[in-house]
């Protein structure tokens, strides 16, 4: 149980992660200028940048390249000296293929 608990943990962590970047929106050309100390933002919050808000269509397909790029590299991971690692991956496709399957969207 404790391996799985392991696989369950990375492949979460890593997948937060990707649906994380994916909301982030790009810095304009003009933000990335540095700007003079005195013009510079000031207070709590002043320099957070509003994040992109993904469908749900949109997170199961983050999620489902998680899994696909996992099992992708398990295949290629064929030396035995590998094996523990690409079981490790399928671990965490399997998780991750689960919780498209408990919510309906694969």
């Amino acid at each position: 149980m404790r391996a799985r608990d392991k696989a369950a943990v990375s492949a979460l962590r890593a997948t937060l992660a990707a649906l994380d970047n994916a909301e982030a929106v790009p810095a304009g050309e003009a933000e990335l200028r540095g700007l003079a100390l005195e013009q510079a933002p000031v207070g709590a919050g002043a320099t957070e940048a509003e994040r992109r808000e993904l469908s749900e269509r949109g997170v199961a397909d983050i999620v489902r390249a998680e899994a696909t790029e996992r099992l992708d590299v398990a295949a290629r991971l064929t030396a035995p000296a590998h094996a523990d690692r690409a079981a490790r991956l399928r671990a965490e496709a399997a998780v991750l293929l689960r919780l498209l399957d408990g919510h309906g969207t694969a």
